[in-house]
């Protein structure tokens, strides 16, 4: 039996409210790009993709790792149970212009702040914000009608508390407004709206002797963005409402202290994509049906998947192992008198399930309460347009 791995992306939904959605549609494939391609994996299967763009620029450039450090207030984003172990009060923002090399004006914009209230816990928000063009509004017989802009925004609150020395748990719930295509002259299209709630822990360890070398050890989850799927259309529309990316993040770190003013950091992150669909018998074959809810498919999707390369109608397919299906990070990072530091790492996702494959470069600097933090991508393989994707990220410590 051969089960074929549909991909419910809101492109097949706003082809049925062409023209006027044509414009954004052209916006979203654009982005789709950065997931991977079609019928080759699970997160082609969600929409609202932009939450998973990991937005600080110090986590780029370690190979989009992060789970395990968590020890700023972008933490909402990675860890949100890295905050339990914070004081004092921060706030960030990011910046990037999305996809450079299709040089379509996307860009993206990441906005946090976090701050410990004593005997209660830390707290903390964010807005995330991407921004996908200005679009031409066309009716039925190709007559202009205006323009618009597609954009996906998400805000949210954060809260979490250290139970102990070592362990730490906290959440995270945003509101999600998906705006791809404009409503007007009738036709059904609406904007996508939903809510994501993540759940975290994390552990860290005391100091201990390793060769010599003072050492810590770090592990942490991250079960994000469970909420429900997200309508672009109205609802008298037969088609199925597309799940939003939920997916665990997890992952360790170690910190090698060599002496007071030289540090390094080894950090490995795994992330897997928790949607899954209903399975139809059509003939001899099984087919993908509807997605199945969050609170289903977080437990469903771990399984093997048959997944088709479309190499040739003879080809049976291949099946993805749930190892294939993980996204992978491993980084370092070097600090100098934590006062400068220097940053690389590798991203890597199986050919079927997505295929990106790159290096990341960054660099940072700390002083007083002003940091800076910058990562570049060096893409592995030809015509990537993650390649040459720049971040800037600023943070500004306030004490306690």
């Amino acid at each position: 039996m051969f089960y074929t791995k549909a991909r419910w992306n809101v492109s097949s939904h706003l082809d049925r409210a062409a023209p006027l959605a044509a414009s954004a549609l052209a916006a979203l494939l654009l982005f789709g790009s950065v997931a991977p391609n079609e019928a080759r994996g699970q997160v082609a299967s969600a929409t609202a993709i932009f939450l998973m763009i990991e937005p600080d620029s110090r986590s780029a450039g370690m190979g989009n790792t992060g789970v395990a450090l968590a020890d700023n207030a972008n933490a909402i984003f990675w860890n949100p149970a890295g905050l339990g172990f914070q004081r004092g009060t921060e706030f960030g923002l990011t910046h990037s212009t999305w996809l450079p090399k299709l040089n379509a004006g996307l860009y993206y914009e990441y906005l946090v702040g976090k701050h410990h209230i004593d005997g209660v816990g830390t707290v903390g928000g964010h807005v995330t914000y991407l921004f996908l063009g200005q679009h031409e509004c066309r009716t039925a017989n190709n007559v202009l009608c205006g323009t618009f802009n597609s954009y996906d925004l998400a805000a949210g609150a954060t809260f979490a508390r250290q139970f102990s020395d070592r362990f730490s748990l906290g959440t995270s719930v945003r509101g999600i407004y998906s705006k791809l295509a404009d409503g007007r002259k009738n036709l059904s299209v609406k904007p996508g709206i939903s809510v994501g709630v993540d759940l975290a822990g994390l552990y860290r360890s005391s100091t201990f002797d390793l060769g010599g070398i003072d050492t810590r050890a770090r592990a942490g989850f991250n079960l994000a963005n469970m909420g429900p799927s997200i309508s672009y259309l109205e609802a008298d529309s037969a088609s199925a409402p597309d799940p939003i990316p939920t997916n665990l993040r997890f992952g360790y770190s170690f910190t090698f202290d060599f002496d007071e003013y030289n540090s390094l950091t080894f950090s490995n992150d795994f992330t897997k994509i928790l949607t899954d669909v209903q399975e139809e018998v059509q003939g001899d074959s099984l087919v993908a049906g509807e997605p199945r809810p969050w609170y289903e498919a977080i437990f469903s999707s771990w399984r093997s998947i048959q997944v088709d390369p479309n190499t040739s109608d003879t080809d049976p397919g291949r099946k993805l192992s749930v190892i294939d299906q993980l996204l992978i990070g491993v980084g370092a990072e070097y600090w100098y008198n934590q006062l400068f530091a220097l940053r690389g790492g590798y991203f890597y996702e199986h050919p079927f399930n997505g295929n990106r494959e790159f290096l990341t470069l960054g660099a940072g600097l700390r002083y007083n309460i002003f940091g800076v933090d910058f990562s570049y991508i060096y893409a592995l393989e030809e015509n990537n347009p993650l390649a040459n994707t720049m971040r800037f990220s600023v943070l500004f410590n306030l004490g306690e």
